[in-house]
């Protein structure tokens, strides 16, 4: 079969490739640059656990010694500190990284992937689809025409993939403006990102409302300061006089010493495509959703475009496109309605954060609420910034006899407890992941102590493997000793992205056969059938087993 063609090569894209590659799915990404990003230290992005986890398993490289994890957090207004955070191992700081770093890293694995192409100086200017493929058209120094079985568009807020296929892009433009810059310096902080609202030596006009600080590796600090509505021009005097402000405002009146690396104007706009698949075409990034107010960061949003999309690609490529259609059609309904949720609460925020101090008046607390409010943009936490769900996805099963309640709701992502794989090696769940298998996760404490030989083979174990076997797609057993809210013996079902599909109390080989259909895109009642099967399927193989 044709190779996918992935429009645009920035981290979206980049990690899409590298999800596929990982999936024996060959790629063609076309790379309208010349195949390096120019270093921009005031370019930078804020990772929250699960995306840096992705990538890390994705490059198979610690992308920490590349950025810099805040030891805390601080919220301040005028003089005082209203908000303070420590961070550690239970409650992990985002990664923060300059972008070009992130897409070097990404390049530098791409390089040892033979199922991987990266086109430069190639831009997309023809596409047409028709029931067995895609045709495409770039034009440059090496312009040509390229073949493909679907095509991606990873191509920005500007995507000609979307503009080709005529998708609306409704939104509002402007949503906020930031000054940026980077800069070398020592602030009182050292190690730890400030968000500072009204600081006392600005007291007039909107201008005065907001100052964020993020320290970045080997002394780099990345500023940002709120600008009043409108398209007033960013002078270099202007944001040195600033610079200079704030930094004295910080250092007790003294401006210490700084060296400026690079400036910015951030836009930020709330937009949100109409369609994300027009039959083989399909978005993803940017080129699919727009969102930034608040703190809120988009790029972990395309990262999780790209992990949703990367496993039900892969499935409908190896497989075909006609039983995992209903498979392509979720990745629109569960990561549309996950962006449109994050956006709508920005939304709402924003009328609050930004309207003045009117509300203060009259709702006591107000302020902390704001601050909260703030800190999860930030942060990625909350309805502003929390990982997306998909609890009514149309992937999720049935209601099944032998479901039980465990400390993720079903469609959430799974917590990353250390489990045992069929090898007998102690890994984490999150490294399991991505690889294009369900996961079904055994809950059995006391098992971490046994050698493999005696357990795998003990209790309700073949059982367990047998229903695994009889599953309709492939599926990797795993042990836990433990699982938050989850007893001995709950069997957890994991699709390859890290959503629960459902936990169920024991080996229950029909209700796991069940949830695997309807996790693979399967009607309902076409599951049902098919577990009436299984269950005699295993039936007759525990008797097997049990006779010999």
């Amino acid at each position: 079969m044709d190779p996918v063609i992935i429009v645009g090569a920035g981290p979206v894209g980049l990690t899409l490739a590298l999800a596929l590659a990982r999936q024996e799915v060959p790629c063609v990404v076309l790379d309208e640059g010349p195949g390096k990003d120019e270093p921009r230290p005031a370019r930078t992005v804020v990772l929250p656990e699960d995306t840096v986890a992705l990538l890390e398993r994705l490059t198979r490289a610690p992308l920490a010694r590349l950025g810099f994890r805040w030891a805390g957090w601080r919220s301040m207004r005028r003089k005082q500190v209203t908000r303070e955070i420590t961070f550690d191992d239970t409650d992990p700081a985002p990664l923060h990284l300059a972008q070009h770093l992130l897409t070097g890293a990404l390049r530098t694995a791409l390089a040892r992937e033979s199922l991987v192409r990266i086109a430069v100086d190639s831009r997309l200017d023809t596409l047409e689809q028709e029931p067995s493929g895609v045709t495409v058209h770039t034009r440059g120094p090496k312009g040509t025409w390229w073949r493909g079985s679907y095509l991606i568009g990873c191509d920005g807020p500007r995507s000609t993939v979307r503009k080709l296929q005529d998708i609306r892009f409704p939104g509002r433009t402007a949503v906020e403006r930031h000054a940026v810059a980077a800069l070398r310096t020592e602030l009182p902080w050292s190690e730890e990102a400030l968000l500072h609202r009204s600081p006392p030596w600005r007291t007039s006009g909107p201008a005065a409302g907001e100052i964020t600080g993020r320290p970045l590796p080997d002394g780099v600090w990345r500023l940002d300061w709120l600008l009043p509505p409108g398209k007033d021009l960013v002078t270099p005097e202007l944001l040195v006089s600033r610079i200079r402000e704030t930094l004295a405002g910080w250092n007790g009146g003294d401006t210490p010493a700084y060296e400026l690396l690079d400036t910015g104007v951030h836009t930020v706009h709330h937009r949100l495509a109409r369609r994300w698949r027009v039959g083989r075409v399909l978005l993803a990034g940017d080129a699919a959703h727009l969102l930034g107010a608040l703190g809120t960061q988009g790029l972990d949003e395309g990262l999780r475009d790209a992990d949703n999309l990367a496993w039900k690609l892969a499935a409908a490529w190896h497989h075909g496109p006609g039983p995992n259609d209903a498979l392509l059609d979720s990745y629109q309904a569960e990561r549309r309605t996950a962006v449109a949720a994050r956006l709508r609460a920005a939304d709402q925020a924003l009328p609050l954060l930004r309207g003045g101090g009117g509300l203060r008046g009259y709702v006591p607390g107000s302020a902390r609420g704001h601050d909260a409010l703030h800190t999860d943009g930030h942060l990625g936490r909350g309805a502003l910034g929390a990982p997306g769900a998909y609890p009514d996805s149309p992937l999720a099963p049935p209601r099944l006899d032998g479901e039980t309640t465990v400390g993720t709701a079903p469609g959430a992502q799974v917590s990353d407890v250390r489990v045992t794989a069929e090898d007998g090696a102690f890994v984490r769940l999150r490294d399991r992941l991505g690889r294009g298998a369900l996961l079904v996760v055994l809950v059995a404490p006391g098992t971490g102590v046994w050698e493999r030989r005696h357990w795998v083979t003990a209790g309700i174990m073949p059982r367990l493997a047998a229903a695994v076997t009889a599953l309709p797609y492939r599926a990797e057993l795993l042990v836990a000793e433990s699982y938050p809210g989850a007893g001995a013996h709950t069997v957890l079902l994991v699709r390859p992205d890290g959503h629960l599909v459902t936990a169920l109390n024991g080996v229950r080989p029909a209700d796991l056969y069940t949830a695997a259909e309807a996790a693979l895109g399967g009607a309902a009642g076409s599951a049902r059938e098919a577990s009436a099967a299984s269950a005699s399927a295993s039936a007759a193989t525990s008797a097997s087993a049990a006779s010999g």
